[in-house]
């Protein structure tokens, strides 16, 4: 007989059909609004209402779910971001910070979440105002993308059962070279959990020697689930903090049971 906490684990994984479709839901949420939110990238238009526009819609498809079942939990697993330029991610600006206008040229990443029943789907992009298939991106814009693809890509390829997190951060490591850029140094992709945005296991880029001391090697086992967050750089690929005020936070996951009722309040 299987213990509570293997039973659990086999529940709230893609061992489980109901896990995946609502893995699915999710994930073709996201990629729905972020097709939306790329169509709106355009001259004139403000980072302000484009992350208002997604996290409108995010909010709008995960209602539309399981709409019998009101004890479920579904909606924004990550705020829409749209980072400009030279700001590497995570950029969400509130109404009351001075506005951002895009241009012609620049090169905007959007990333965005949504869960269902806490199982989470991310996804992000990278598009550069103005170009079209008659005015293409050339030079290190092209460079930089292209890289990015091609890193993700093979990172797909190698987190599979058996092999480490450490060989997708030297695959990262090569194919971005081959375009003369780097990763954005010590950023995470992490494993994803029922209600857990950042699990124990990642694959960290570009680390330093430090954070290679500091970062564990594991390896990828069977139906576990991985959010690729892929970042590249055609300058030094080191990040640096922007004069901005942080406005994405994330939830504590740690539960107290308090027996007094006093200090349930």
């Amino acid at each position: 007989m299987a213990d509570a906490e293997e039973v659990e684990s086999v529940e709230t994984t893609p061992a489980n059909d109901v896990v995946v479709t609502k893995y699915k839901m999710a994930g073709d949420m996201v990629n729905t609004i972020l097709k939306e939110l790329i169509a709106k990238v355009k001259d004139g238009a403000t980072v302000l209402e484009l992350c208002e526009f997604g996290d409108r819609r995010l909010s709008e498809e995960t209602s539309k779910v399981f709409k019998k079942d009101k004890e479920m939990k579904k909606g924004i697993a990550f705020p829409t971001c749209v980072s400009v330029n030279n700001c590497v991610c995570h950029f969400s600006p509130l109404k009351s910070d001075p506005d951002l206008i895009l241009k012609d040229g620049d090169v905007v990443k959007i990333d965005l979440g949504a869960h269902v029943d806490g199982y989470i789907a991310v996804a992000a992009h990278t598009v550069v105002v103005g170009a079209s298939k008659e005015n293409p991106v050339t030079g290190r814009k092209a460079d930089v993308i292209i890289a990015a693809q091609k890193a993700l890509e093979v990172a797909l390829r190698l987190v599979k059962p058996g092999n480490t997190n450490y060989q997708t951060t030297d695959g990262i490591q090569k194919v971005t070279e081959d375009f003369k850029c780097k990763p954005i140094e010590g950023m995470l992709s992490h494993q994803l959990k029922q209600h857990i945005i950042d699990g124990q296991k990642a694959i960290i880029q570009n680390p330093s020697e430090a954070q290679r001391k500091d970062h564990e090697s594991c390896e990828f086992e069977v139906h576990e689930v991985y959010a690729i967050d892929i970042l590249v750089s055609s300058g030094d690929g080191k990040g640096r903090e922007l004069d901005t005020r942080t406005t994405v936070y994330k939830k504590k996951d740690i539960v107290y049971q308090l027996k007094m009722k006093a200090s349930r309040r």
